[in-house]
């Protein structure tokens, strides 16, 4: 049961790296989580930083007697030839991108607005 309430967490935390520049739109503090779970997130595909959800899973399915997850990690496991073809991870690593950076132009752009008219 803790391995599958892991993999629960681990998506919801990838769902939050995705869409939760968005969230911030309506809930402005949140943005200071979304940039520390996107650095986080990233970092674990840019560098390999292991996870520490990963490792969590892994112990809770070796204590399980369930087979740990390949070496490659949860979105390959899970993810990656699942929900998307495995030739399209370059095009889906993009789209994440975009849609933070979006996210994040979104956020910003009433401050902007309001420190262009306080100039006028």
């Amino acid at each position: 049961m803790l391995a599958d309430a892991t993999v629960i967490v681990h998506l919801a935390f990838l769902g939050y790296v995705v869409v939760g520049g968005f969230l911030a739109w309506r809930w402005r503090r949140t943005i200071w989580l979304h940039v520390i779970a996107v650095t986080w997130g990233f970092s674990t595909v840019l560098f390999g930083f292991d996870c520490p959800l990963t490792h969590l899973e892994n112990w809770a399915r070796d204590r399980g007697g369930e087979a740990l997850l390949p070496s490659s990690g949860f979105i390959d496991h899970y993810l990656t030839g699942v929900v998307y073809p495995e030739n399209a991870v370059d095009l889906v690593r993009t789209l994440v991108a975009v849609a933070v950076l979006v996210s994040w132009a979104g956020f910003v752009r009433p401050w902007l607005r309001r420190r262009r008219h306080a100039a006028v």
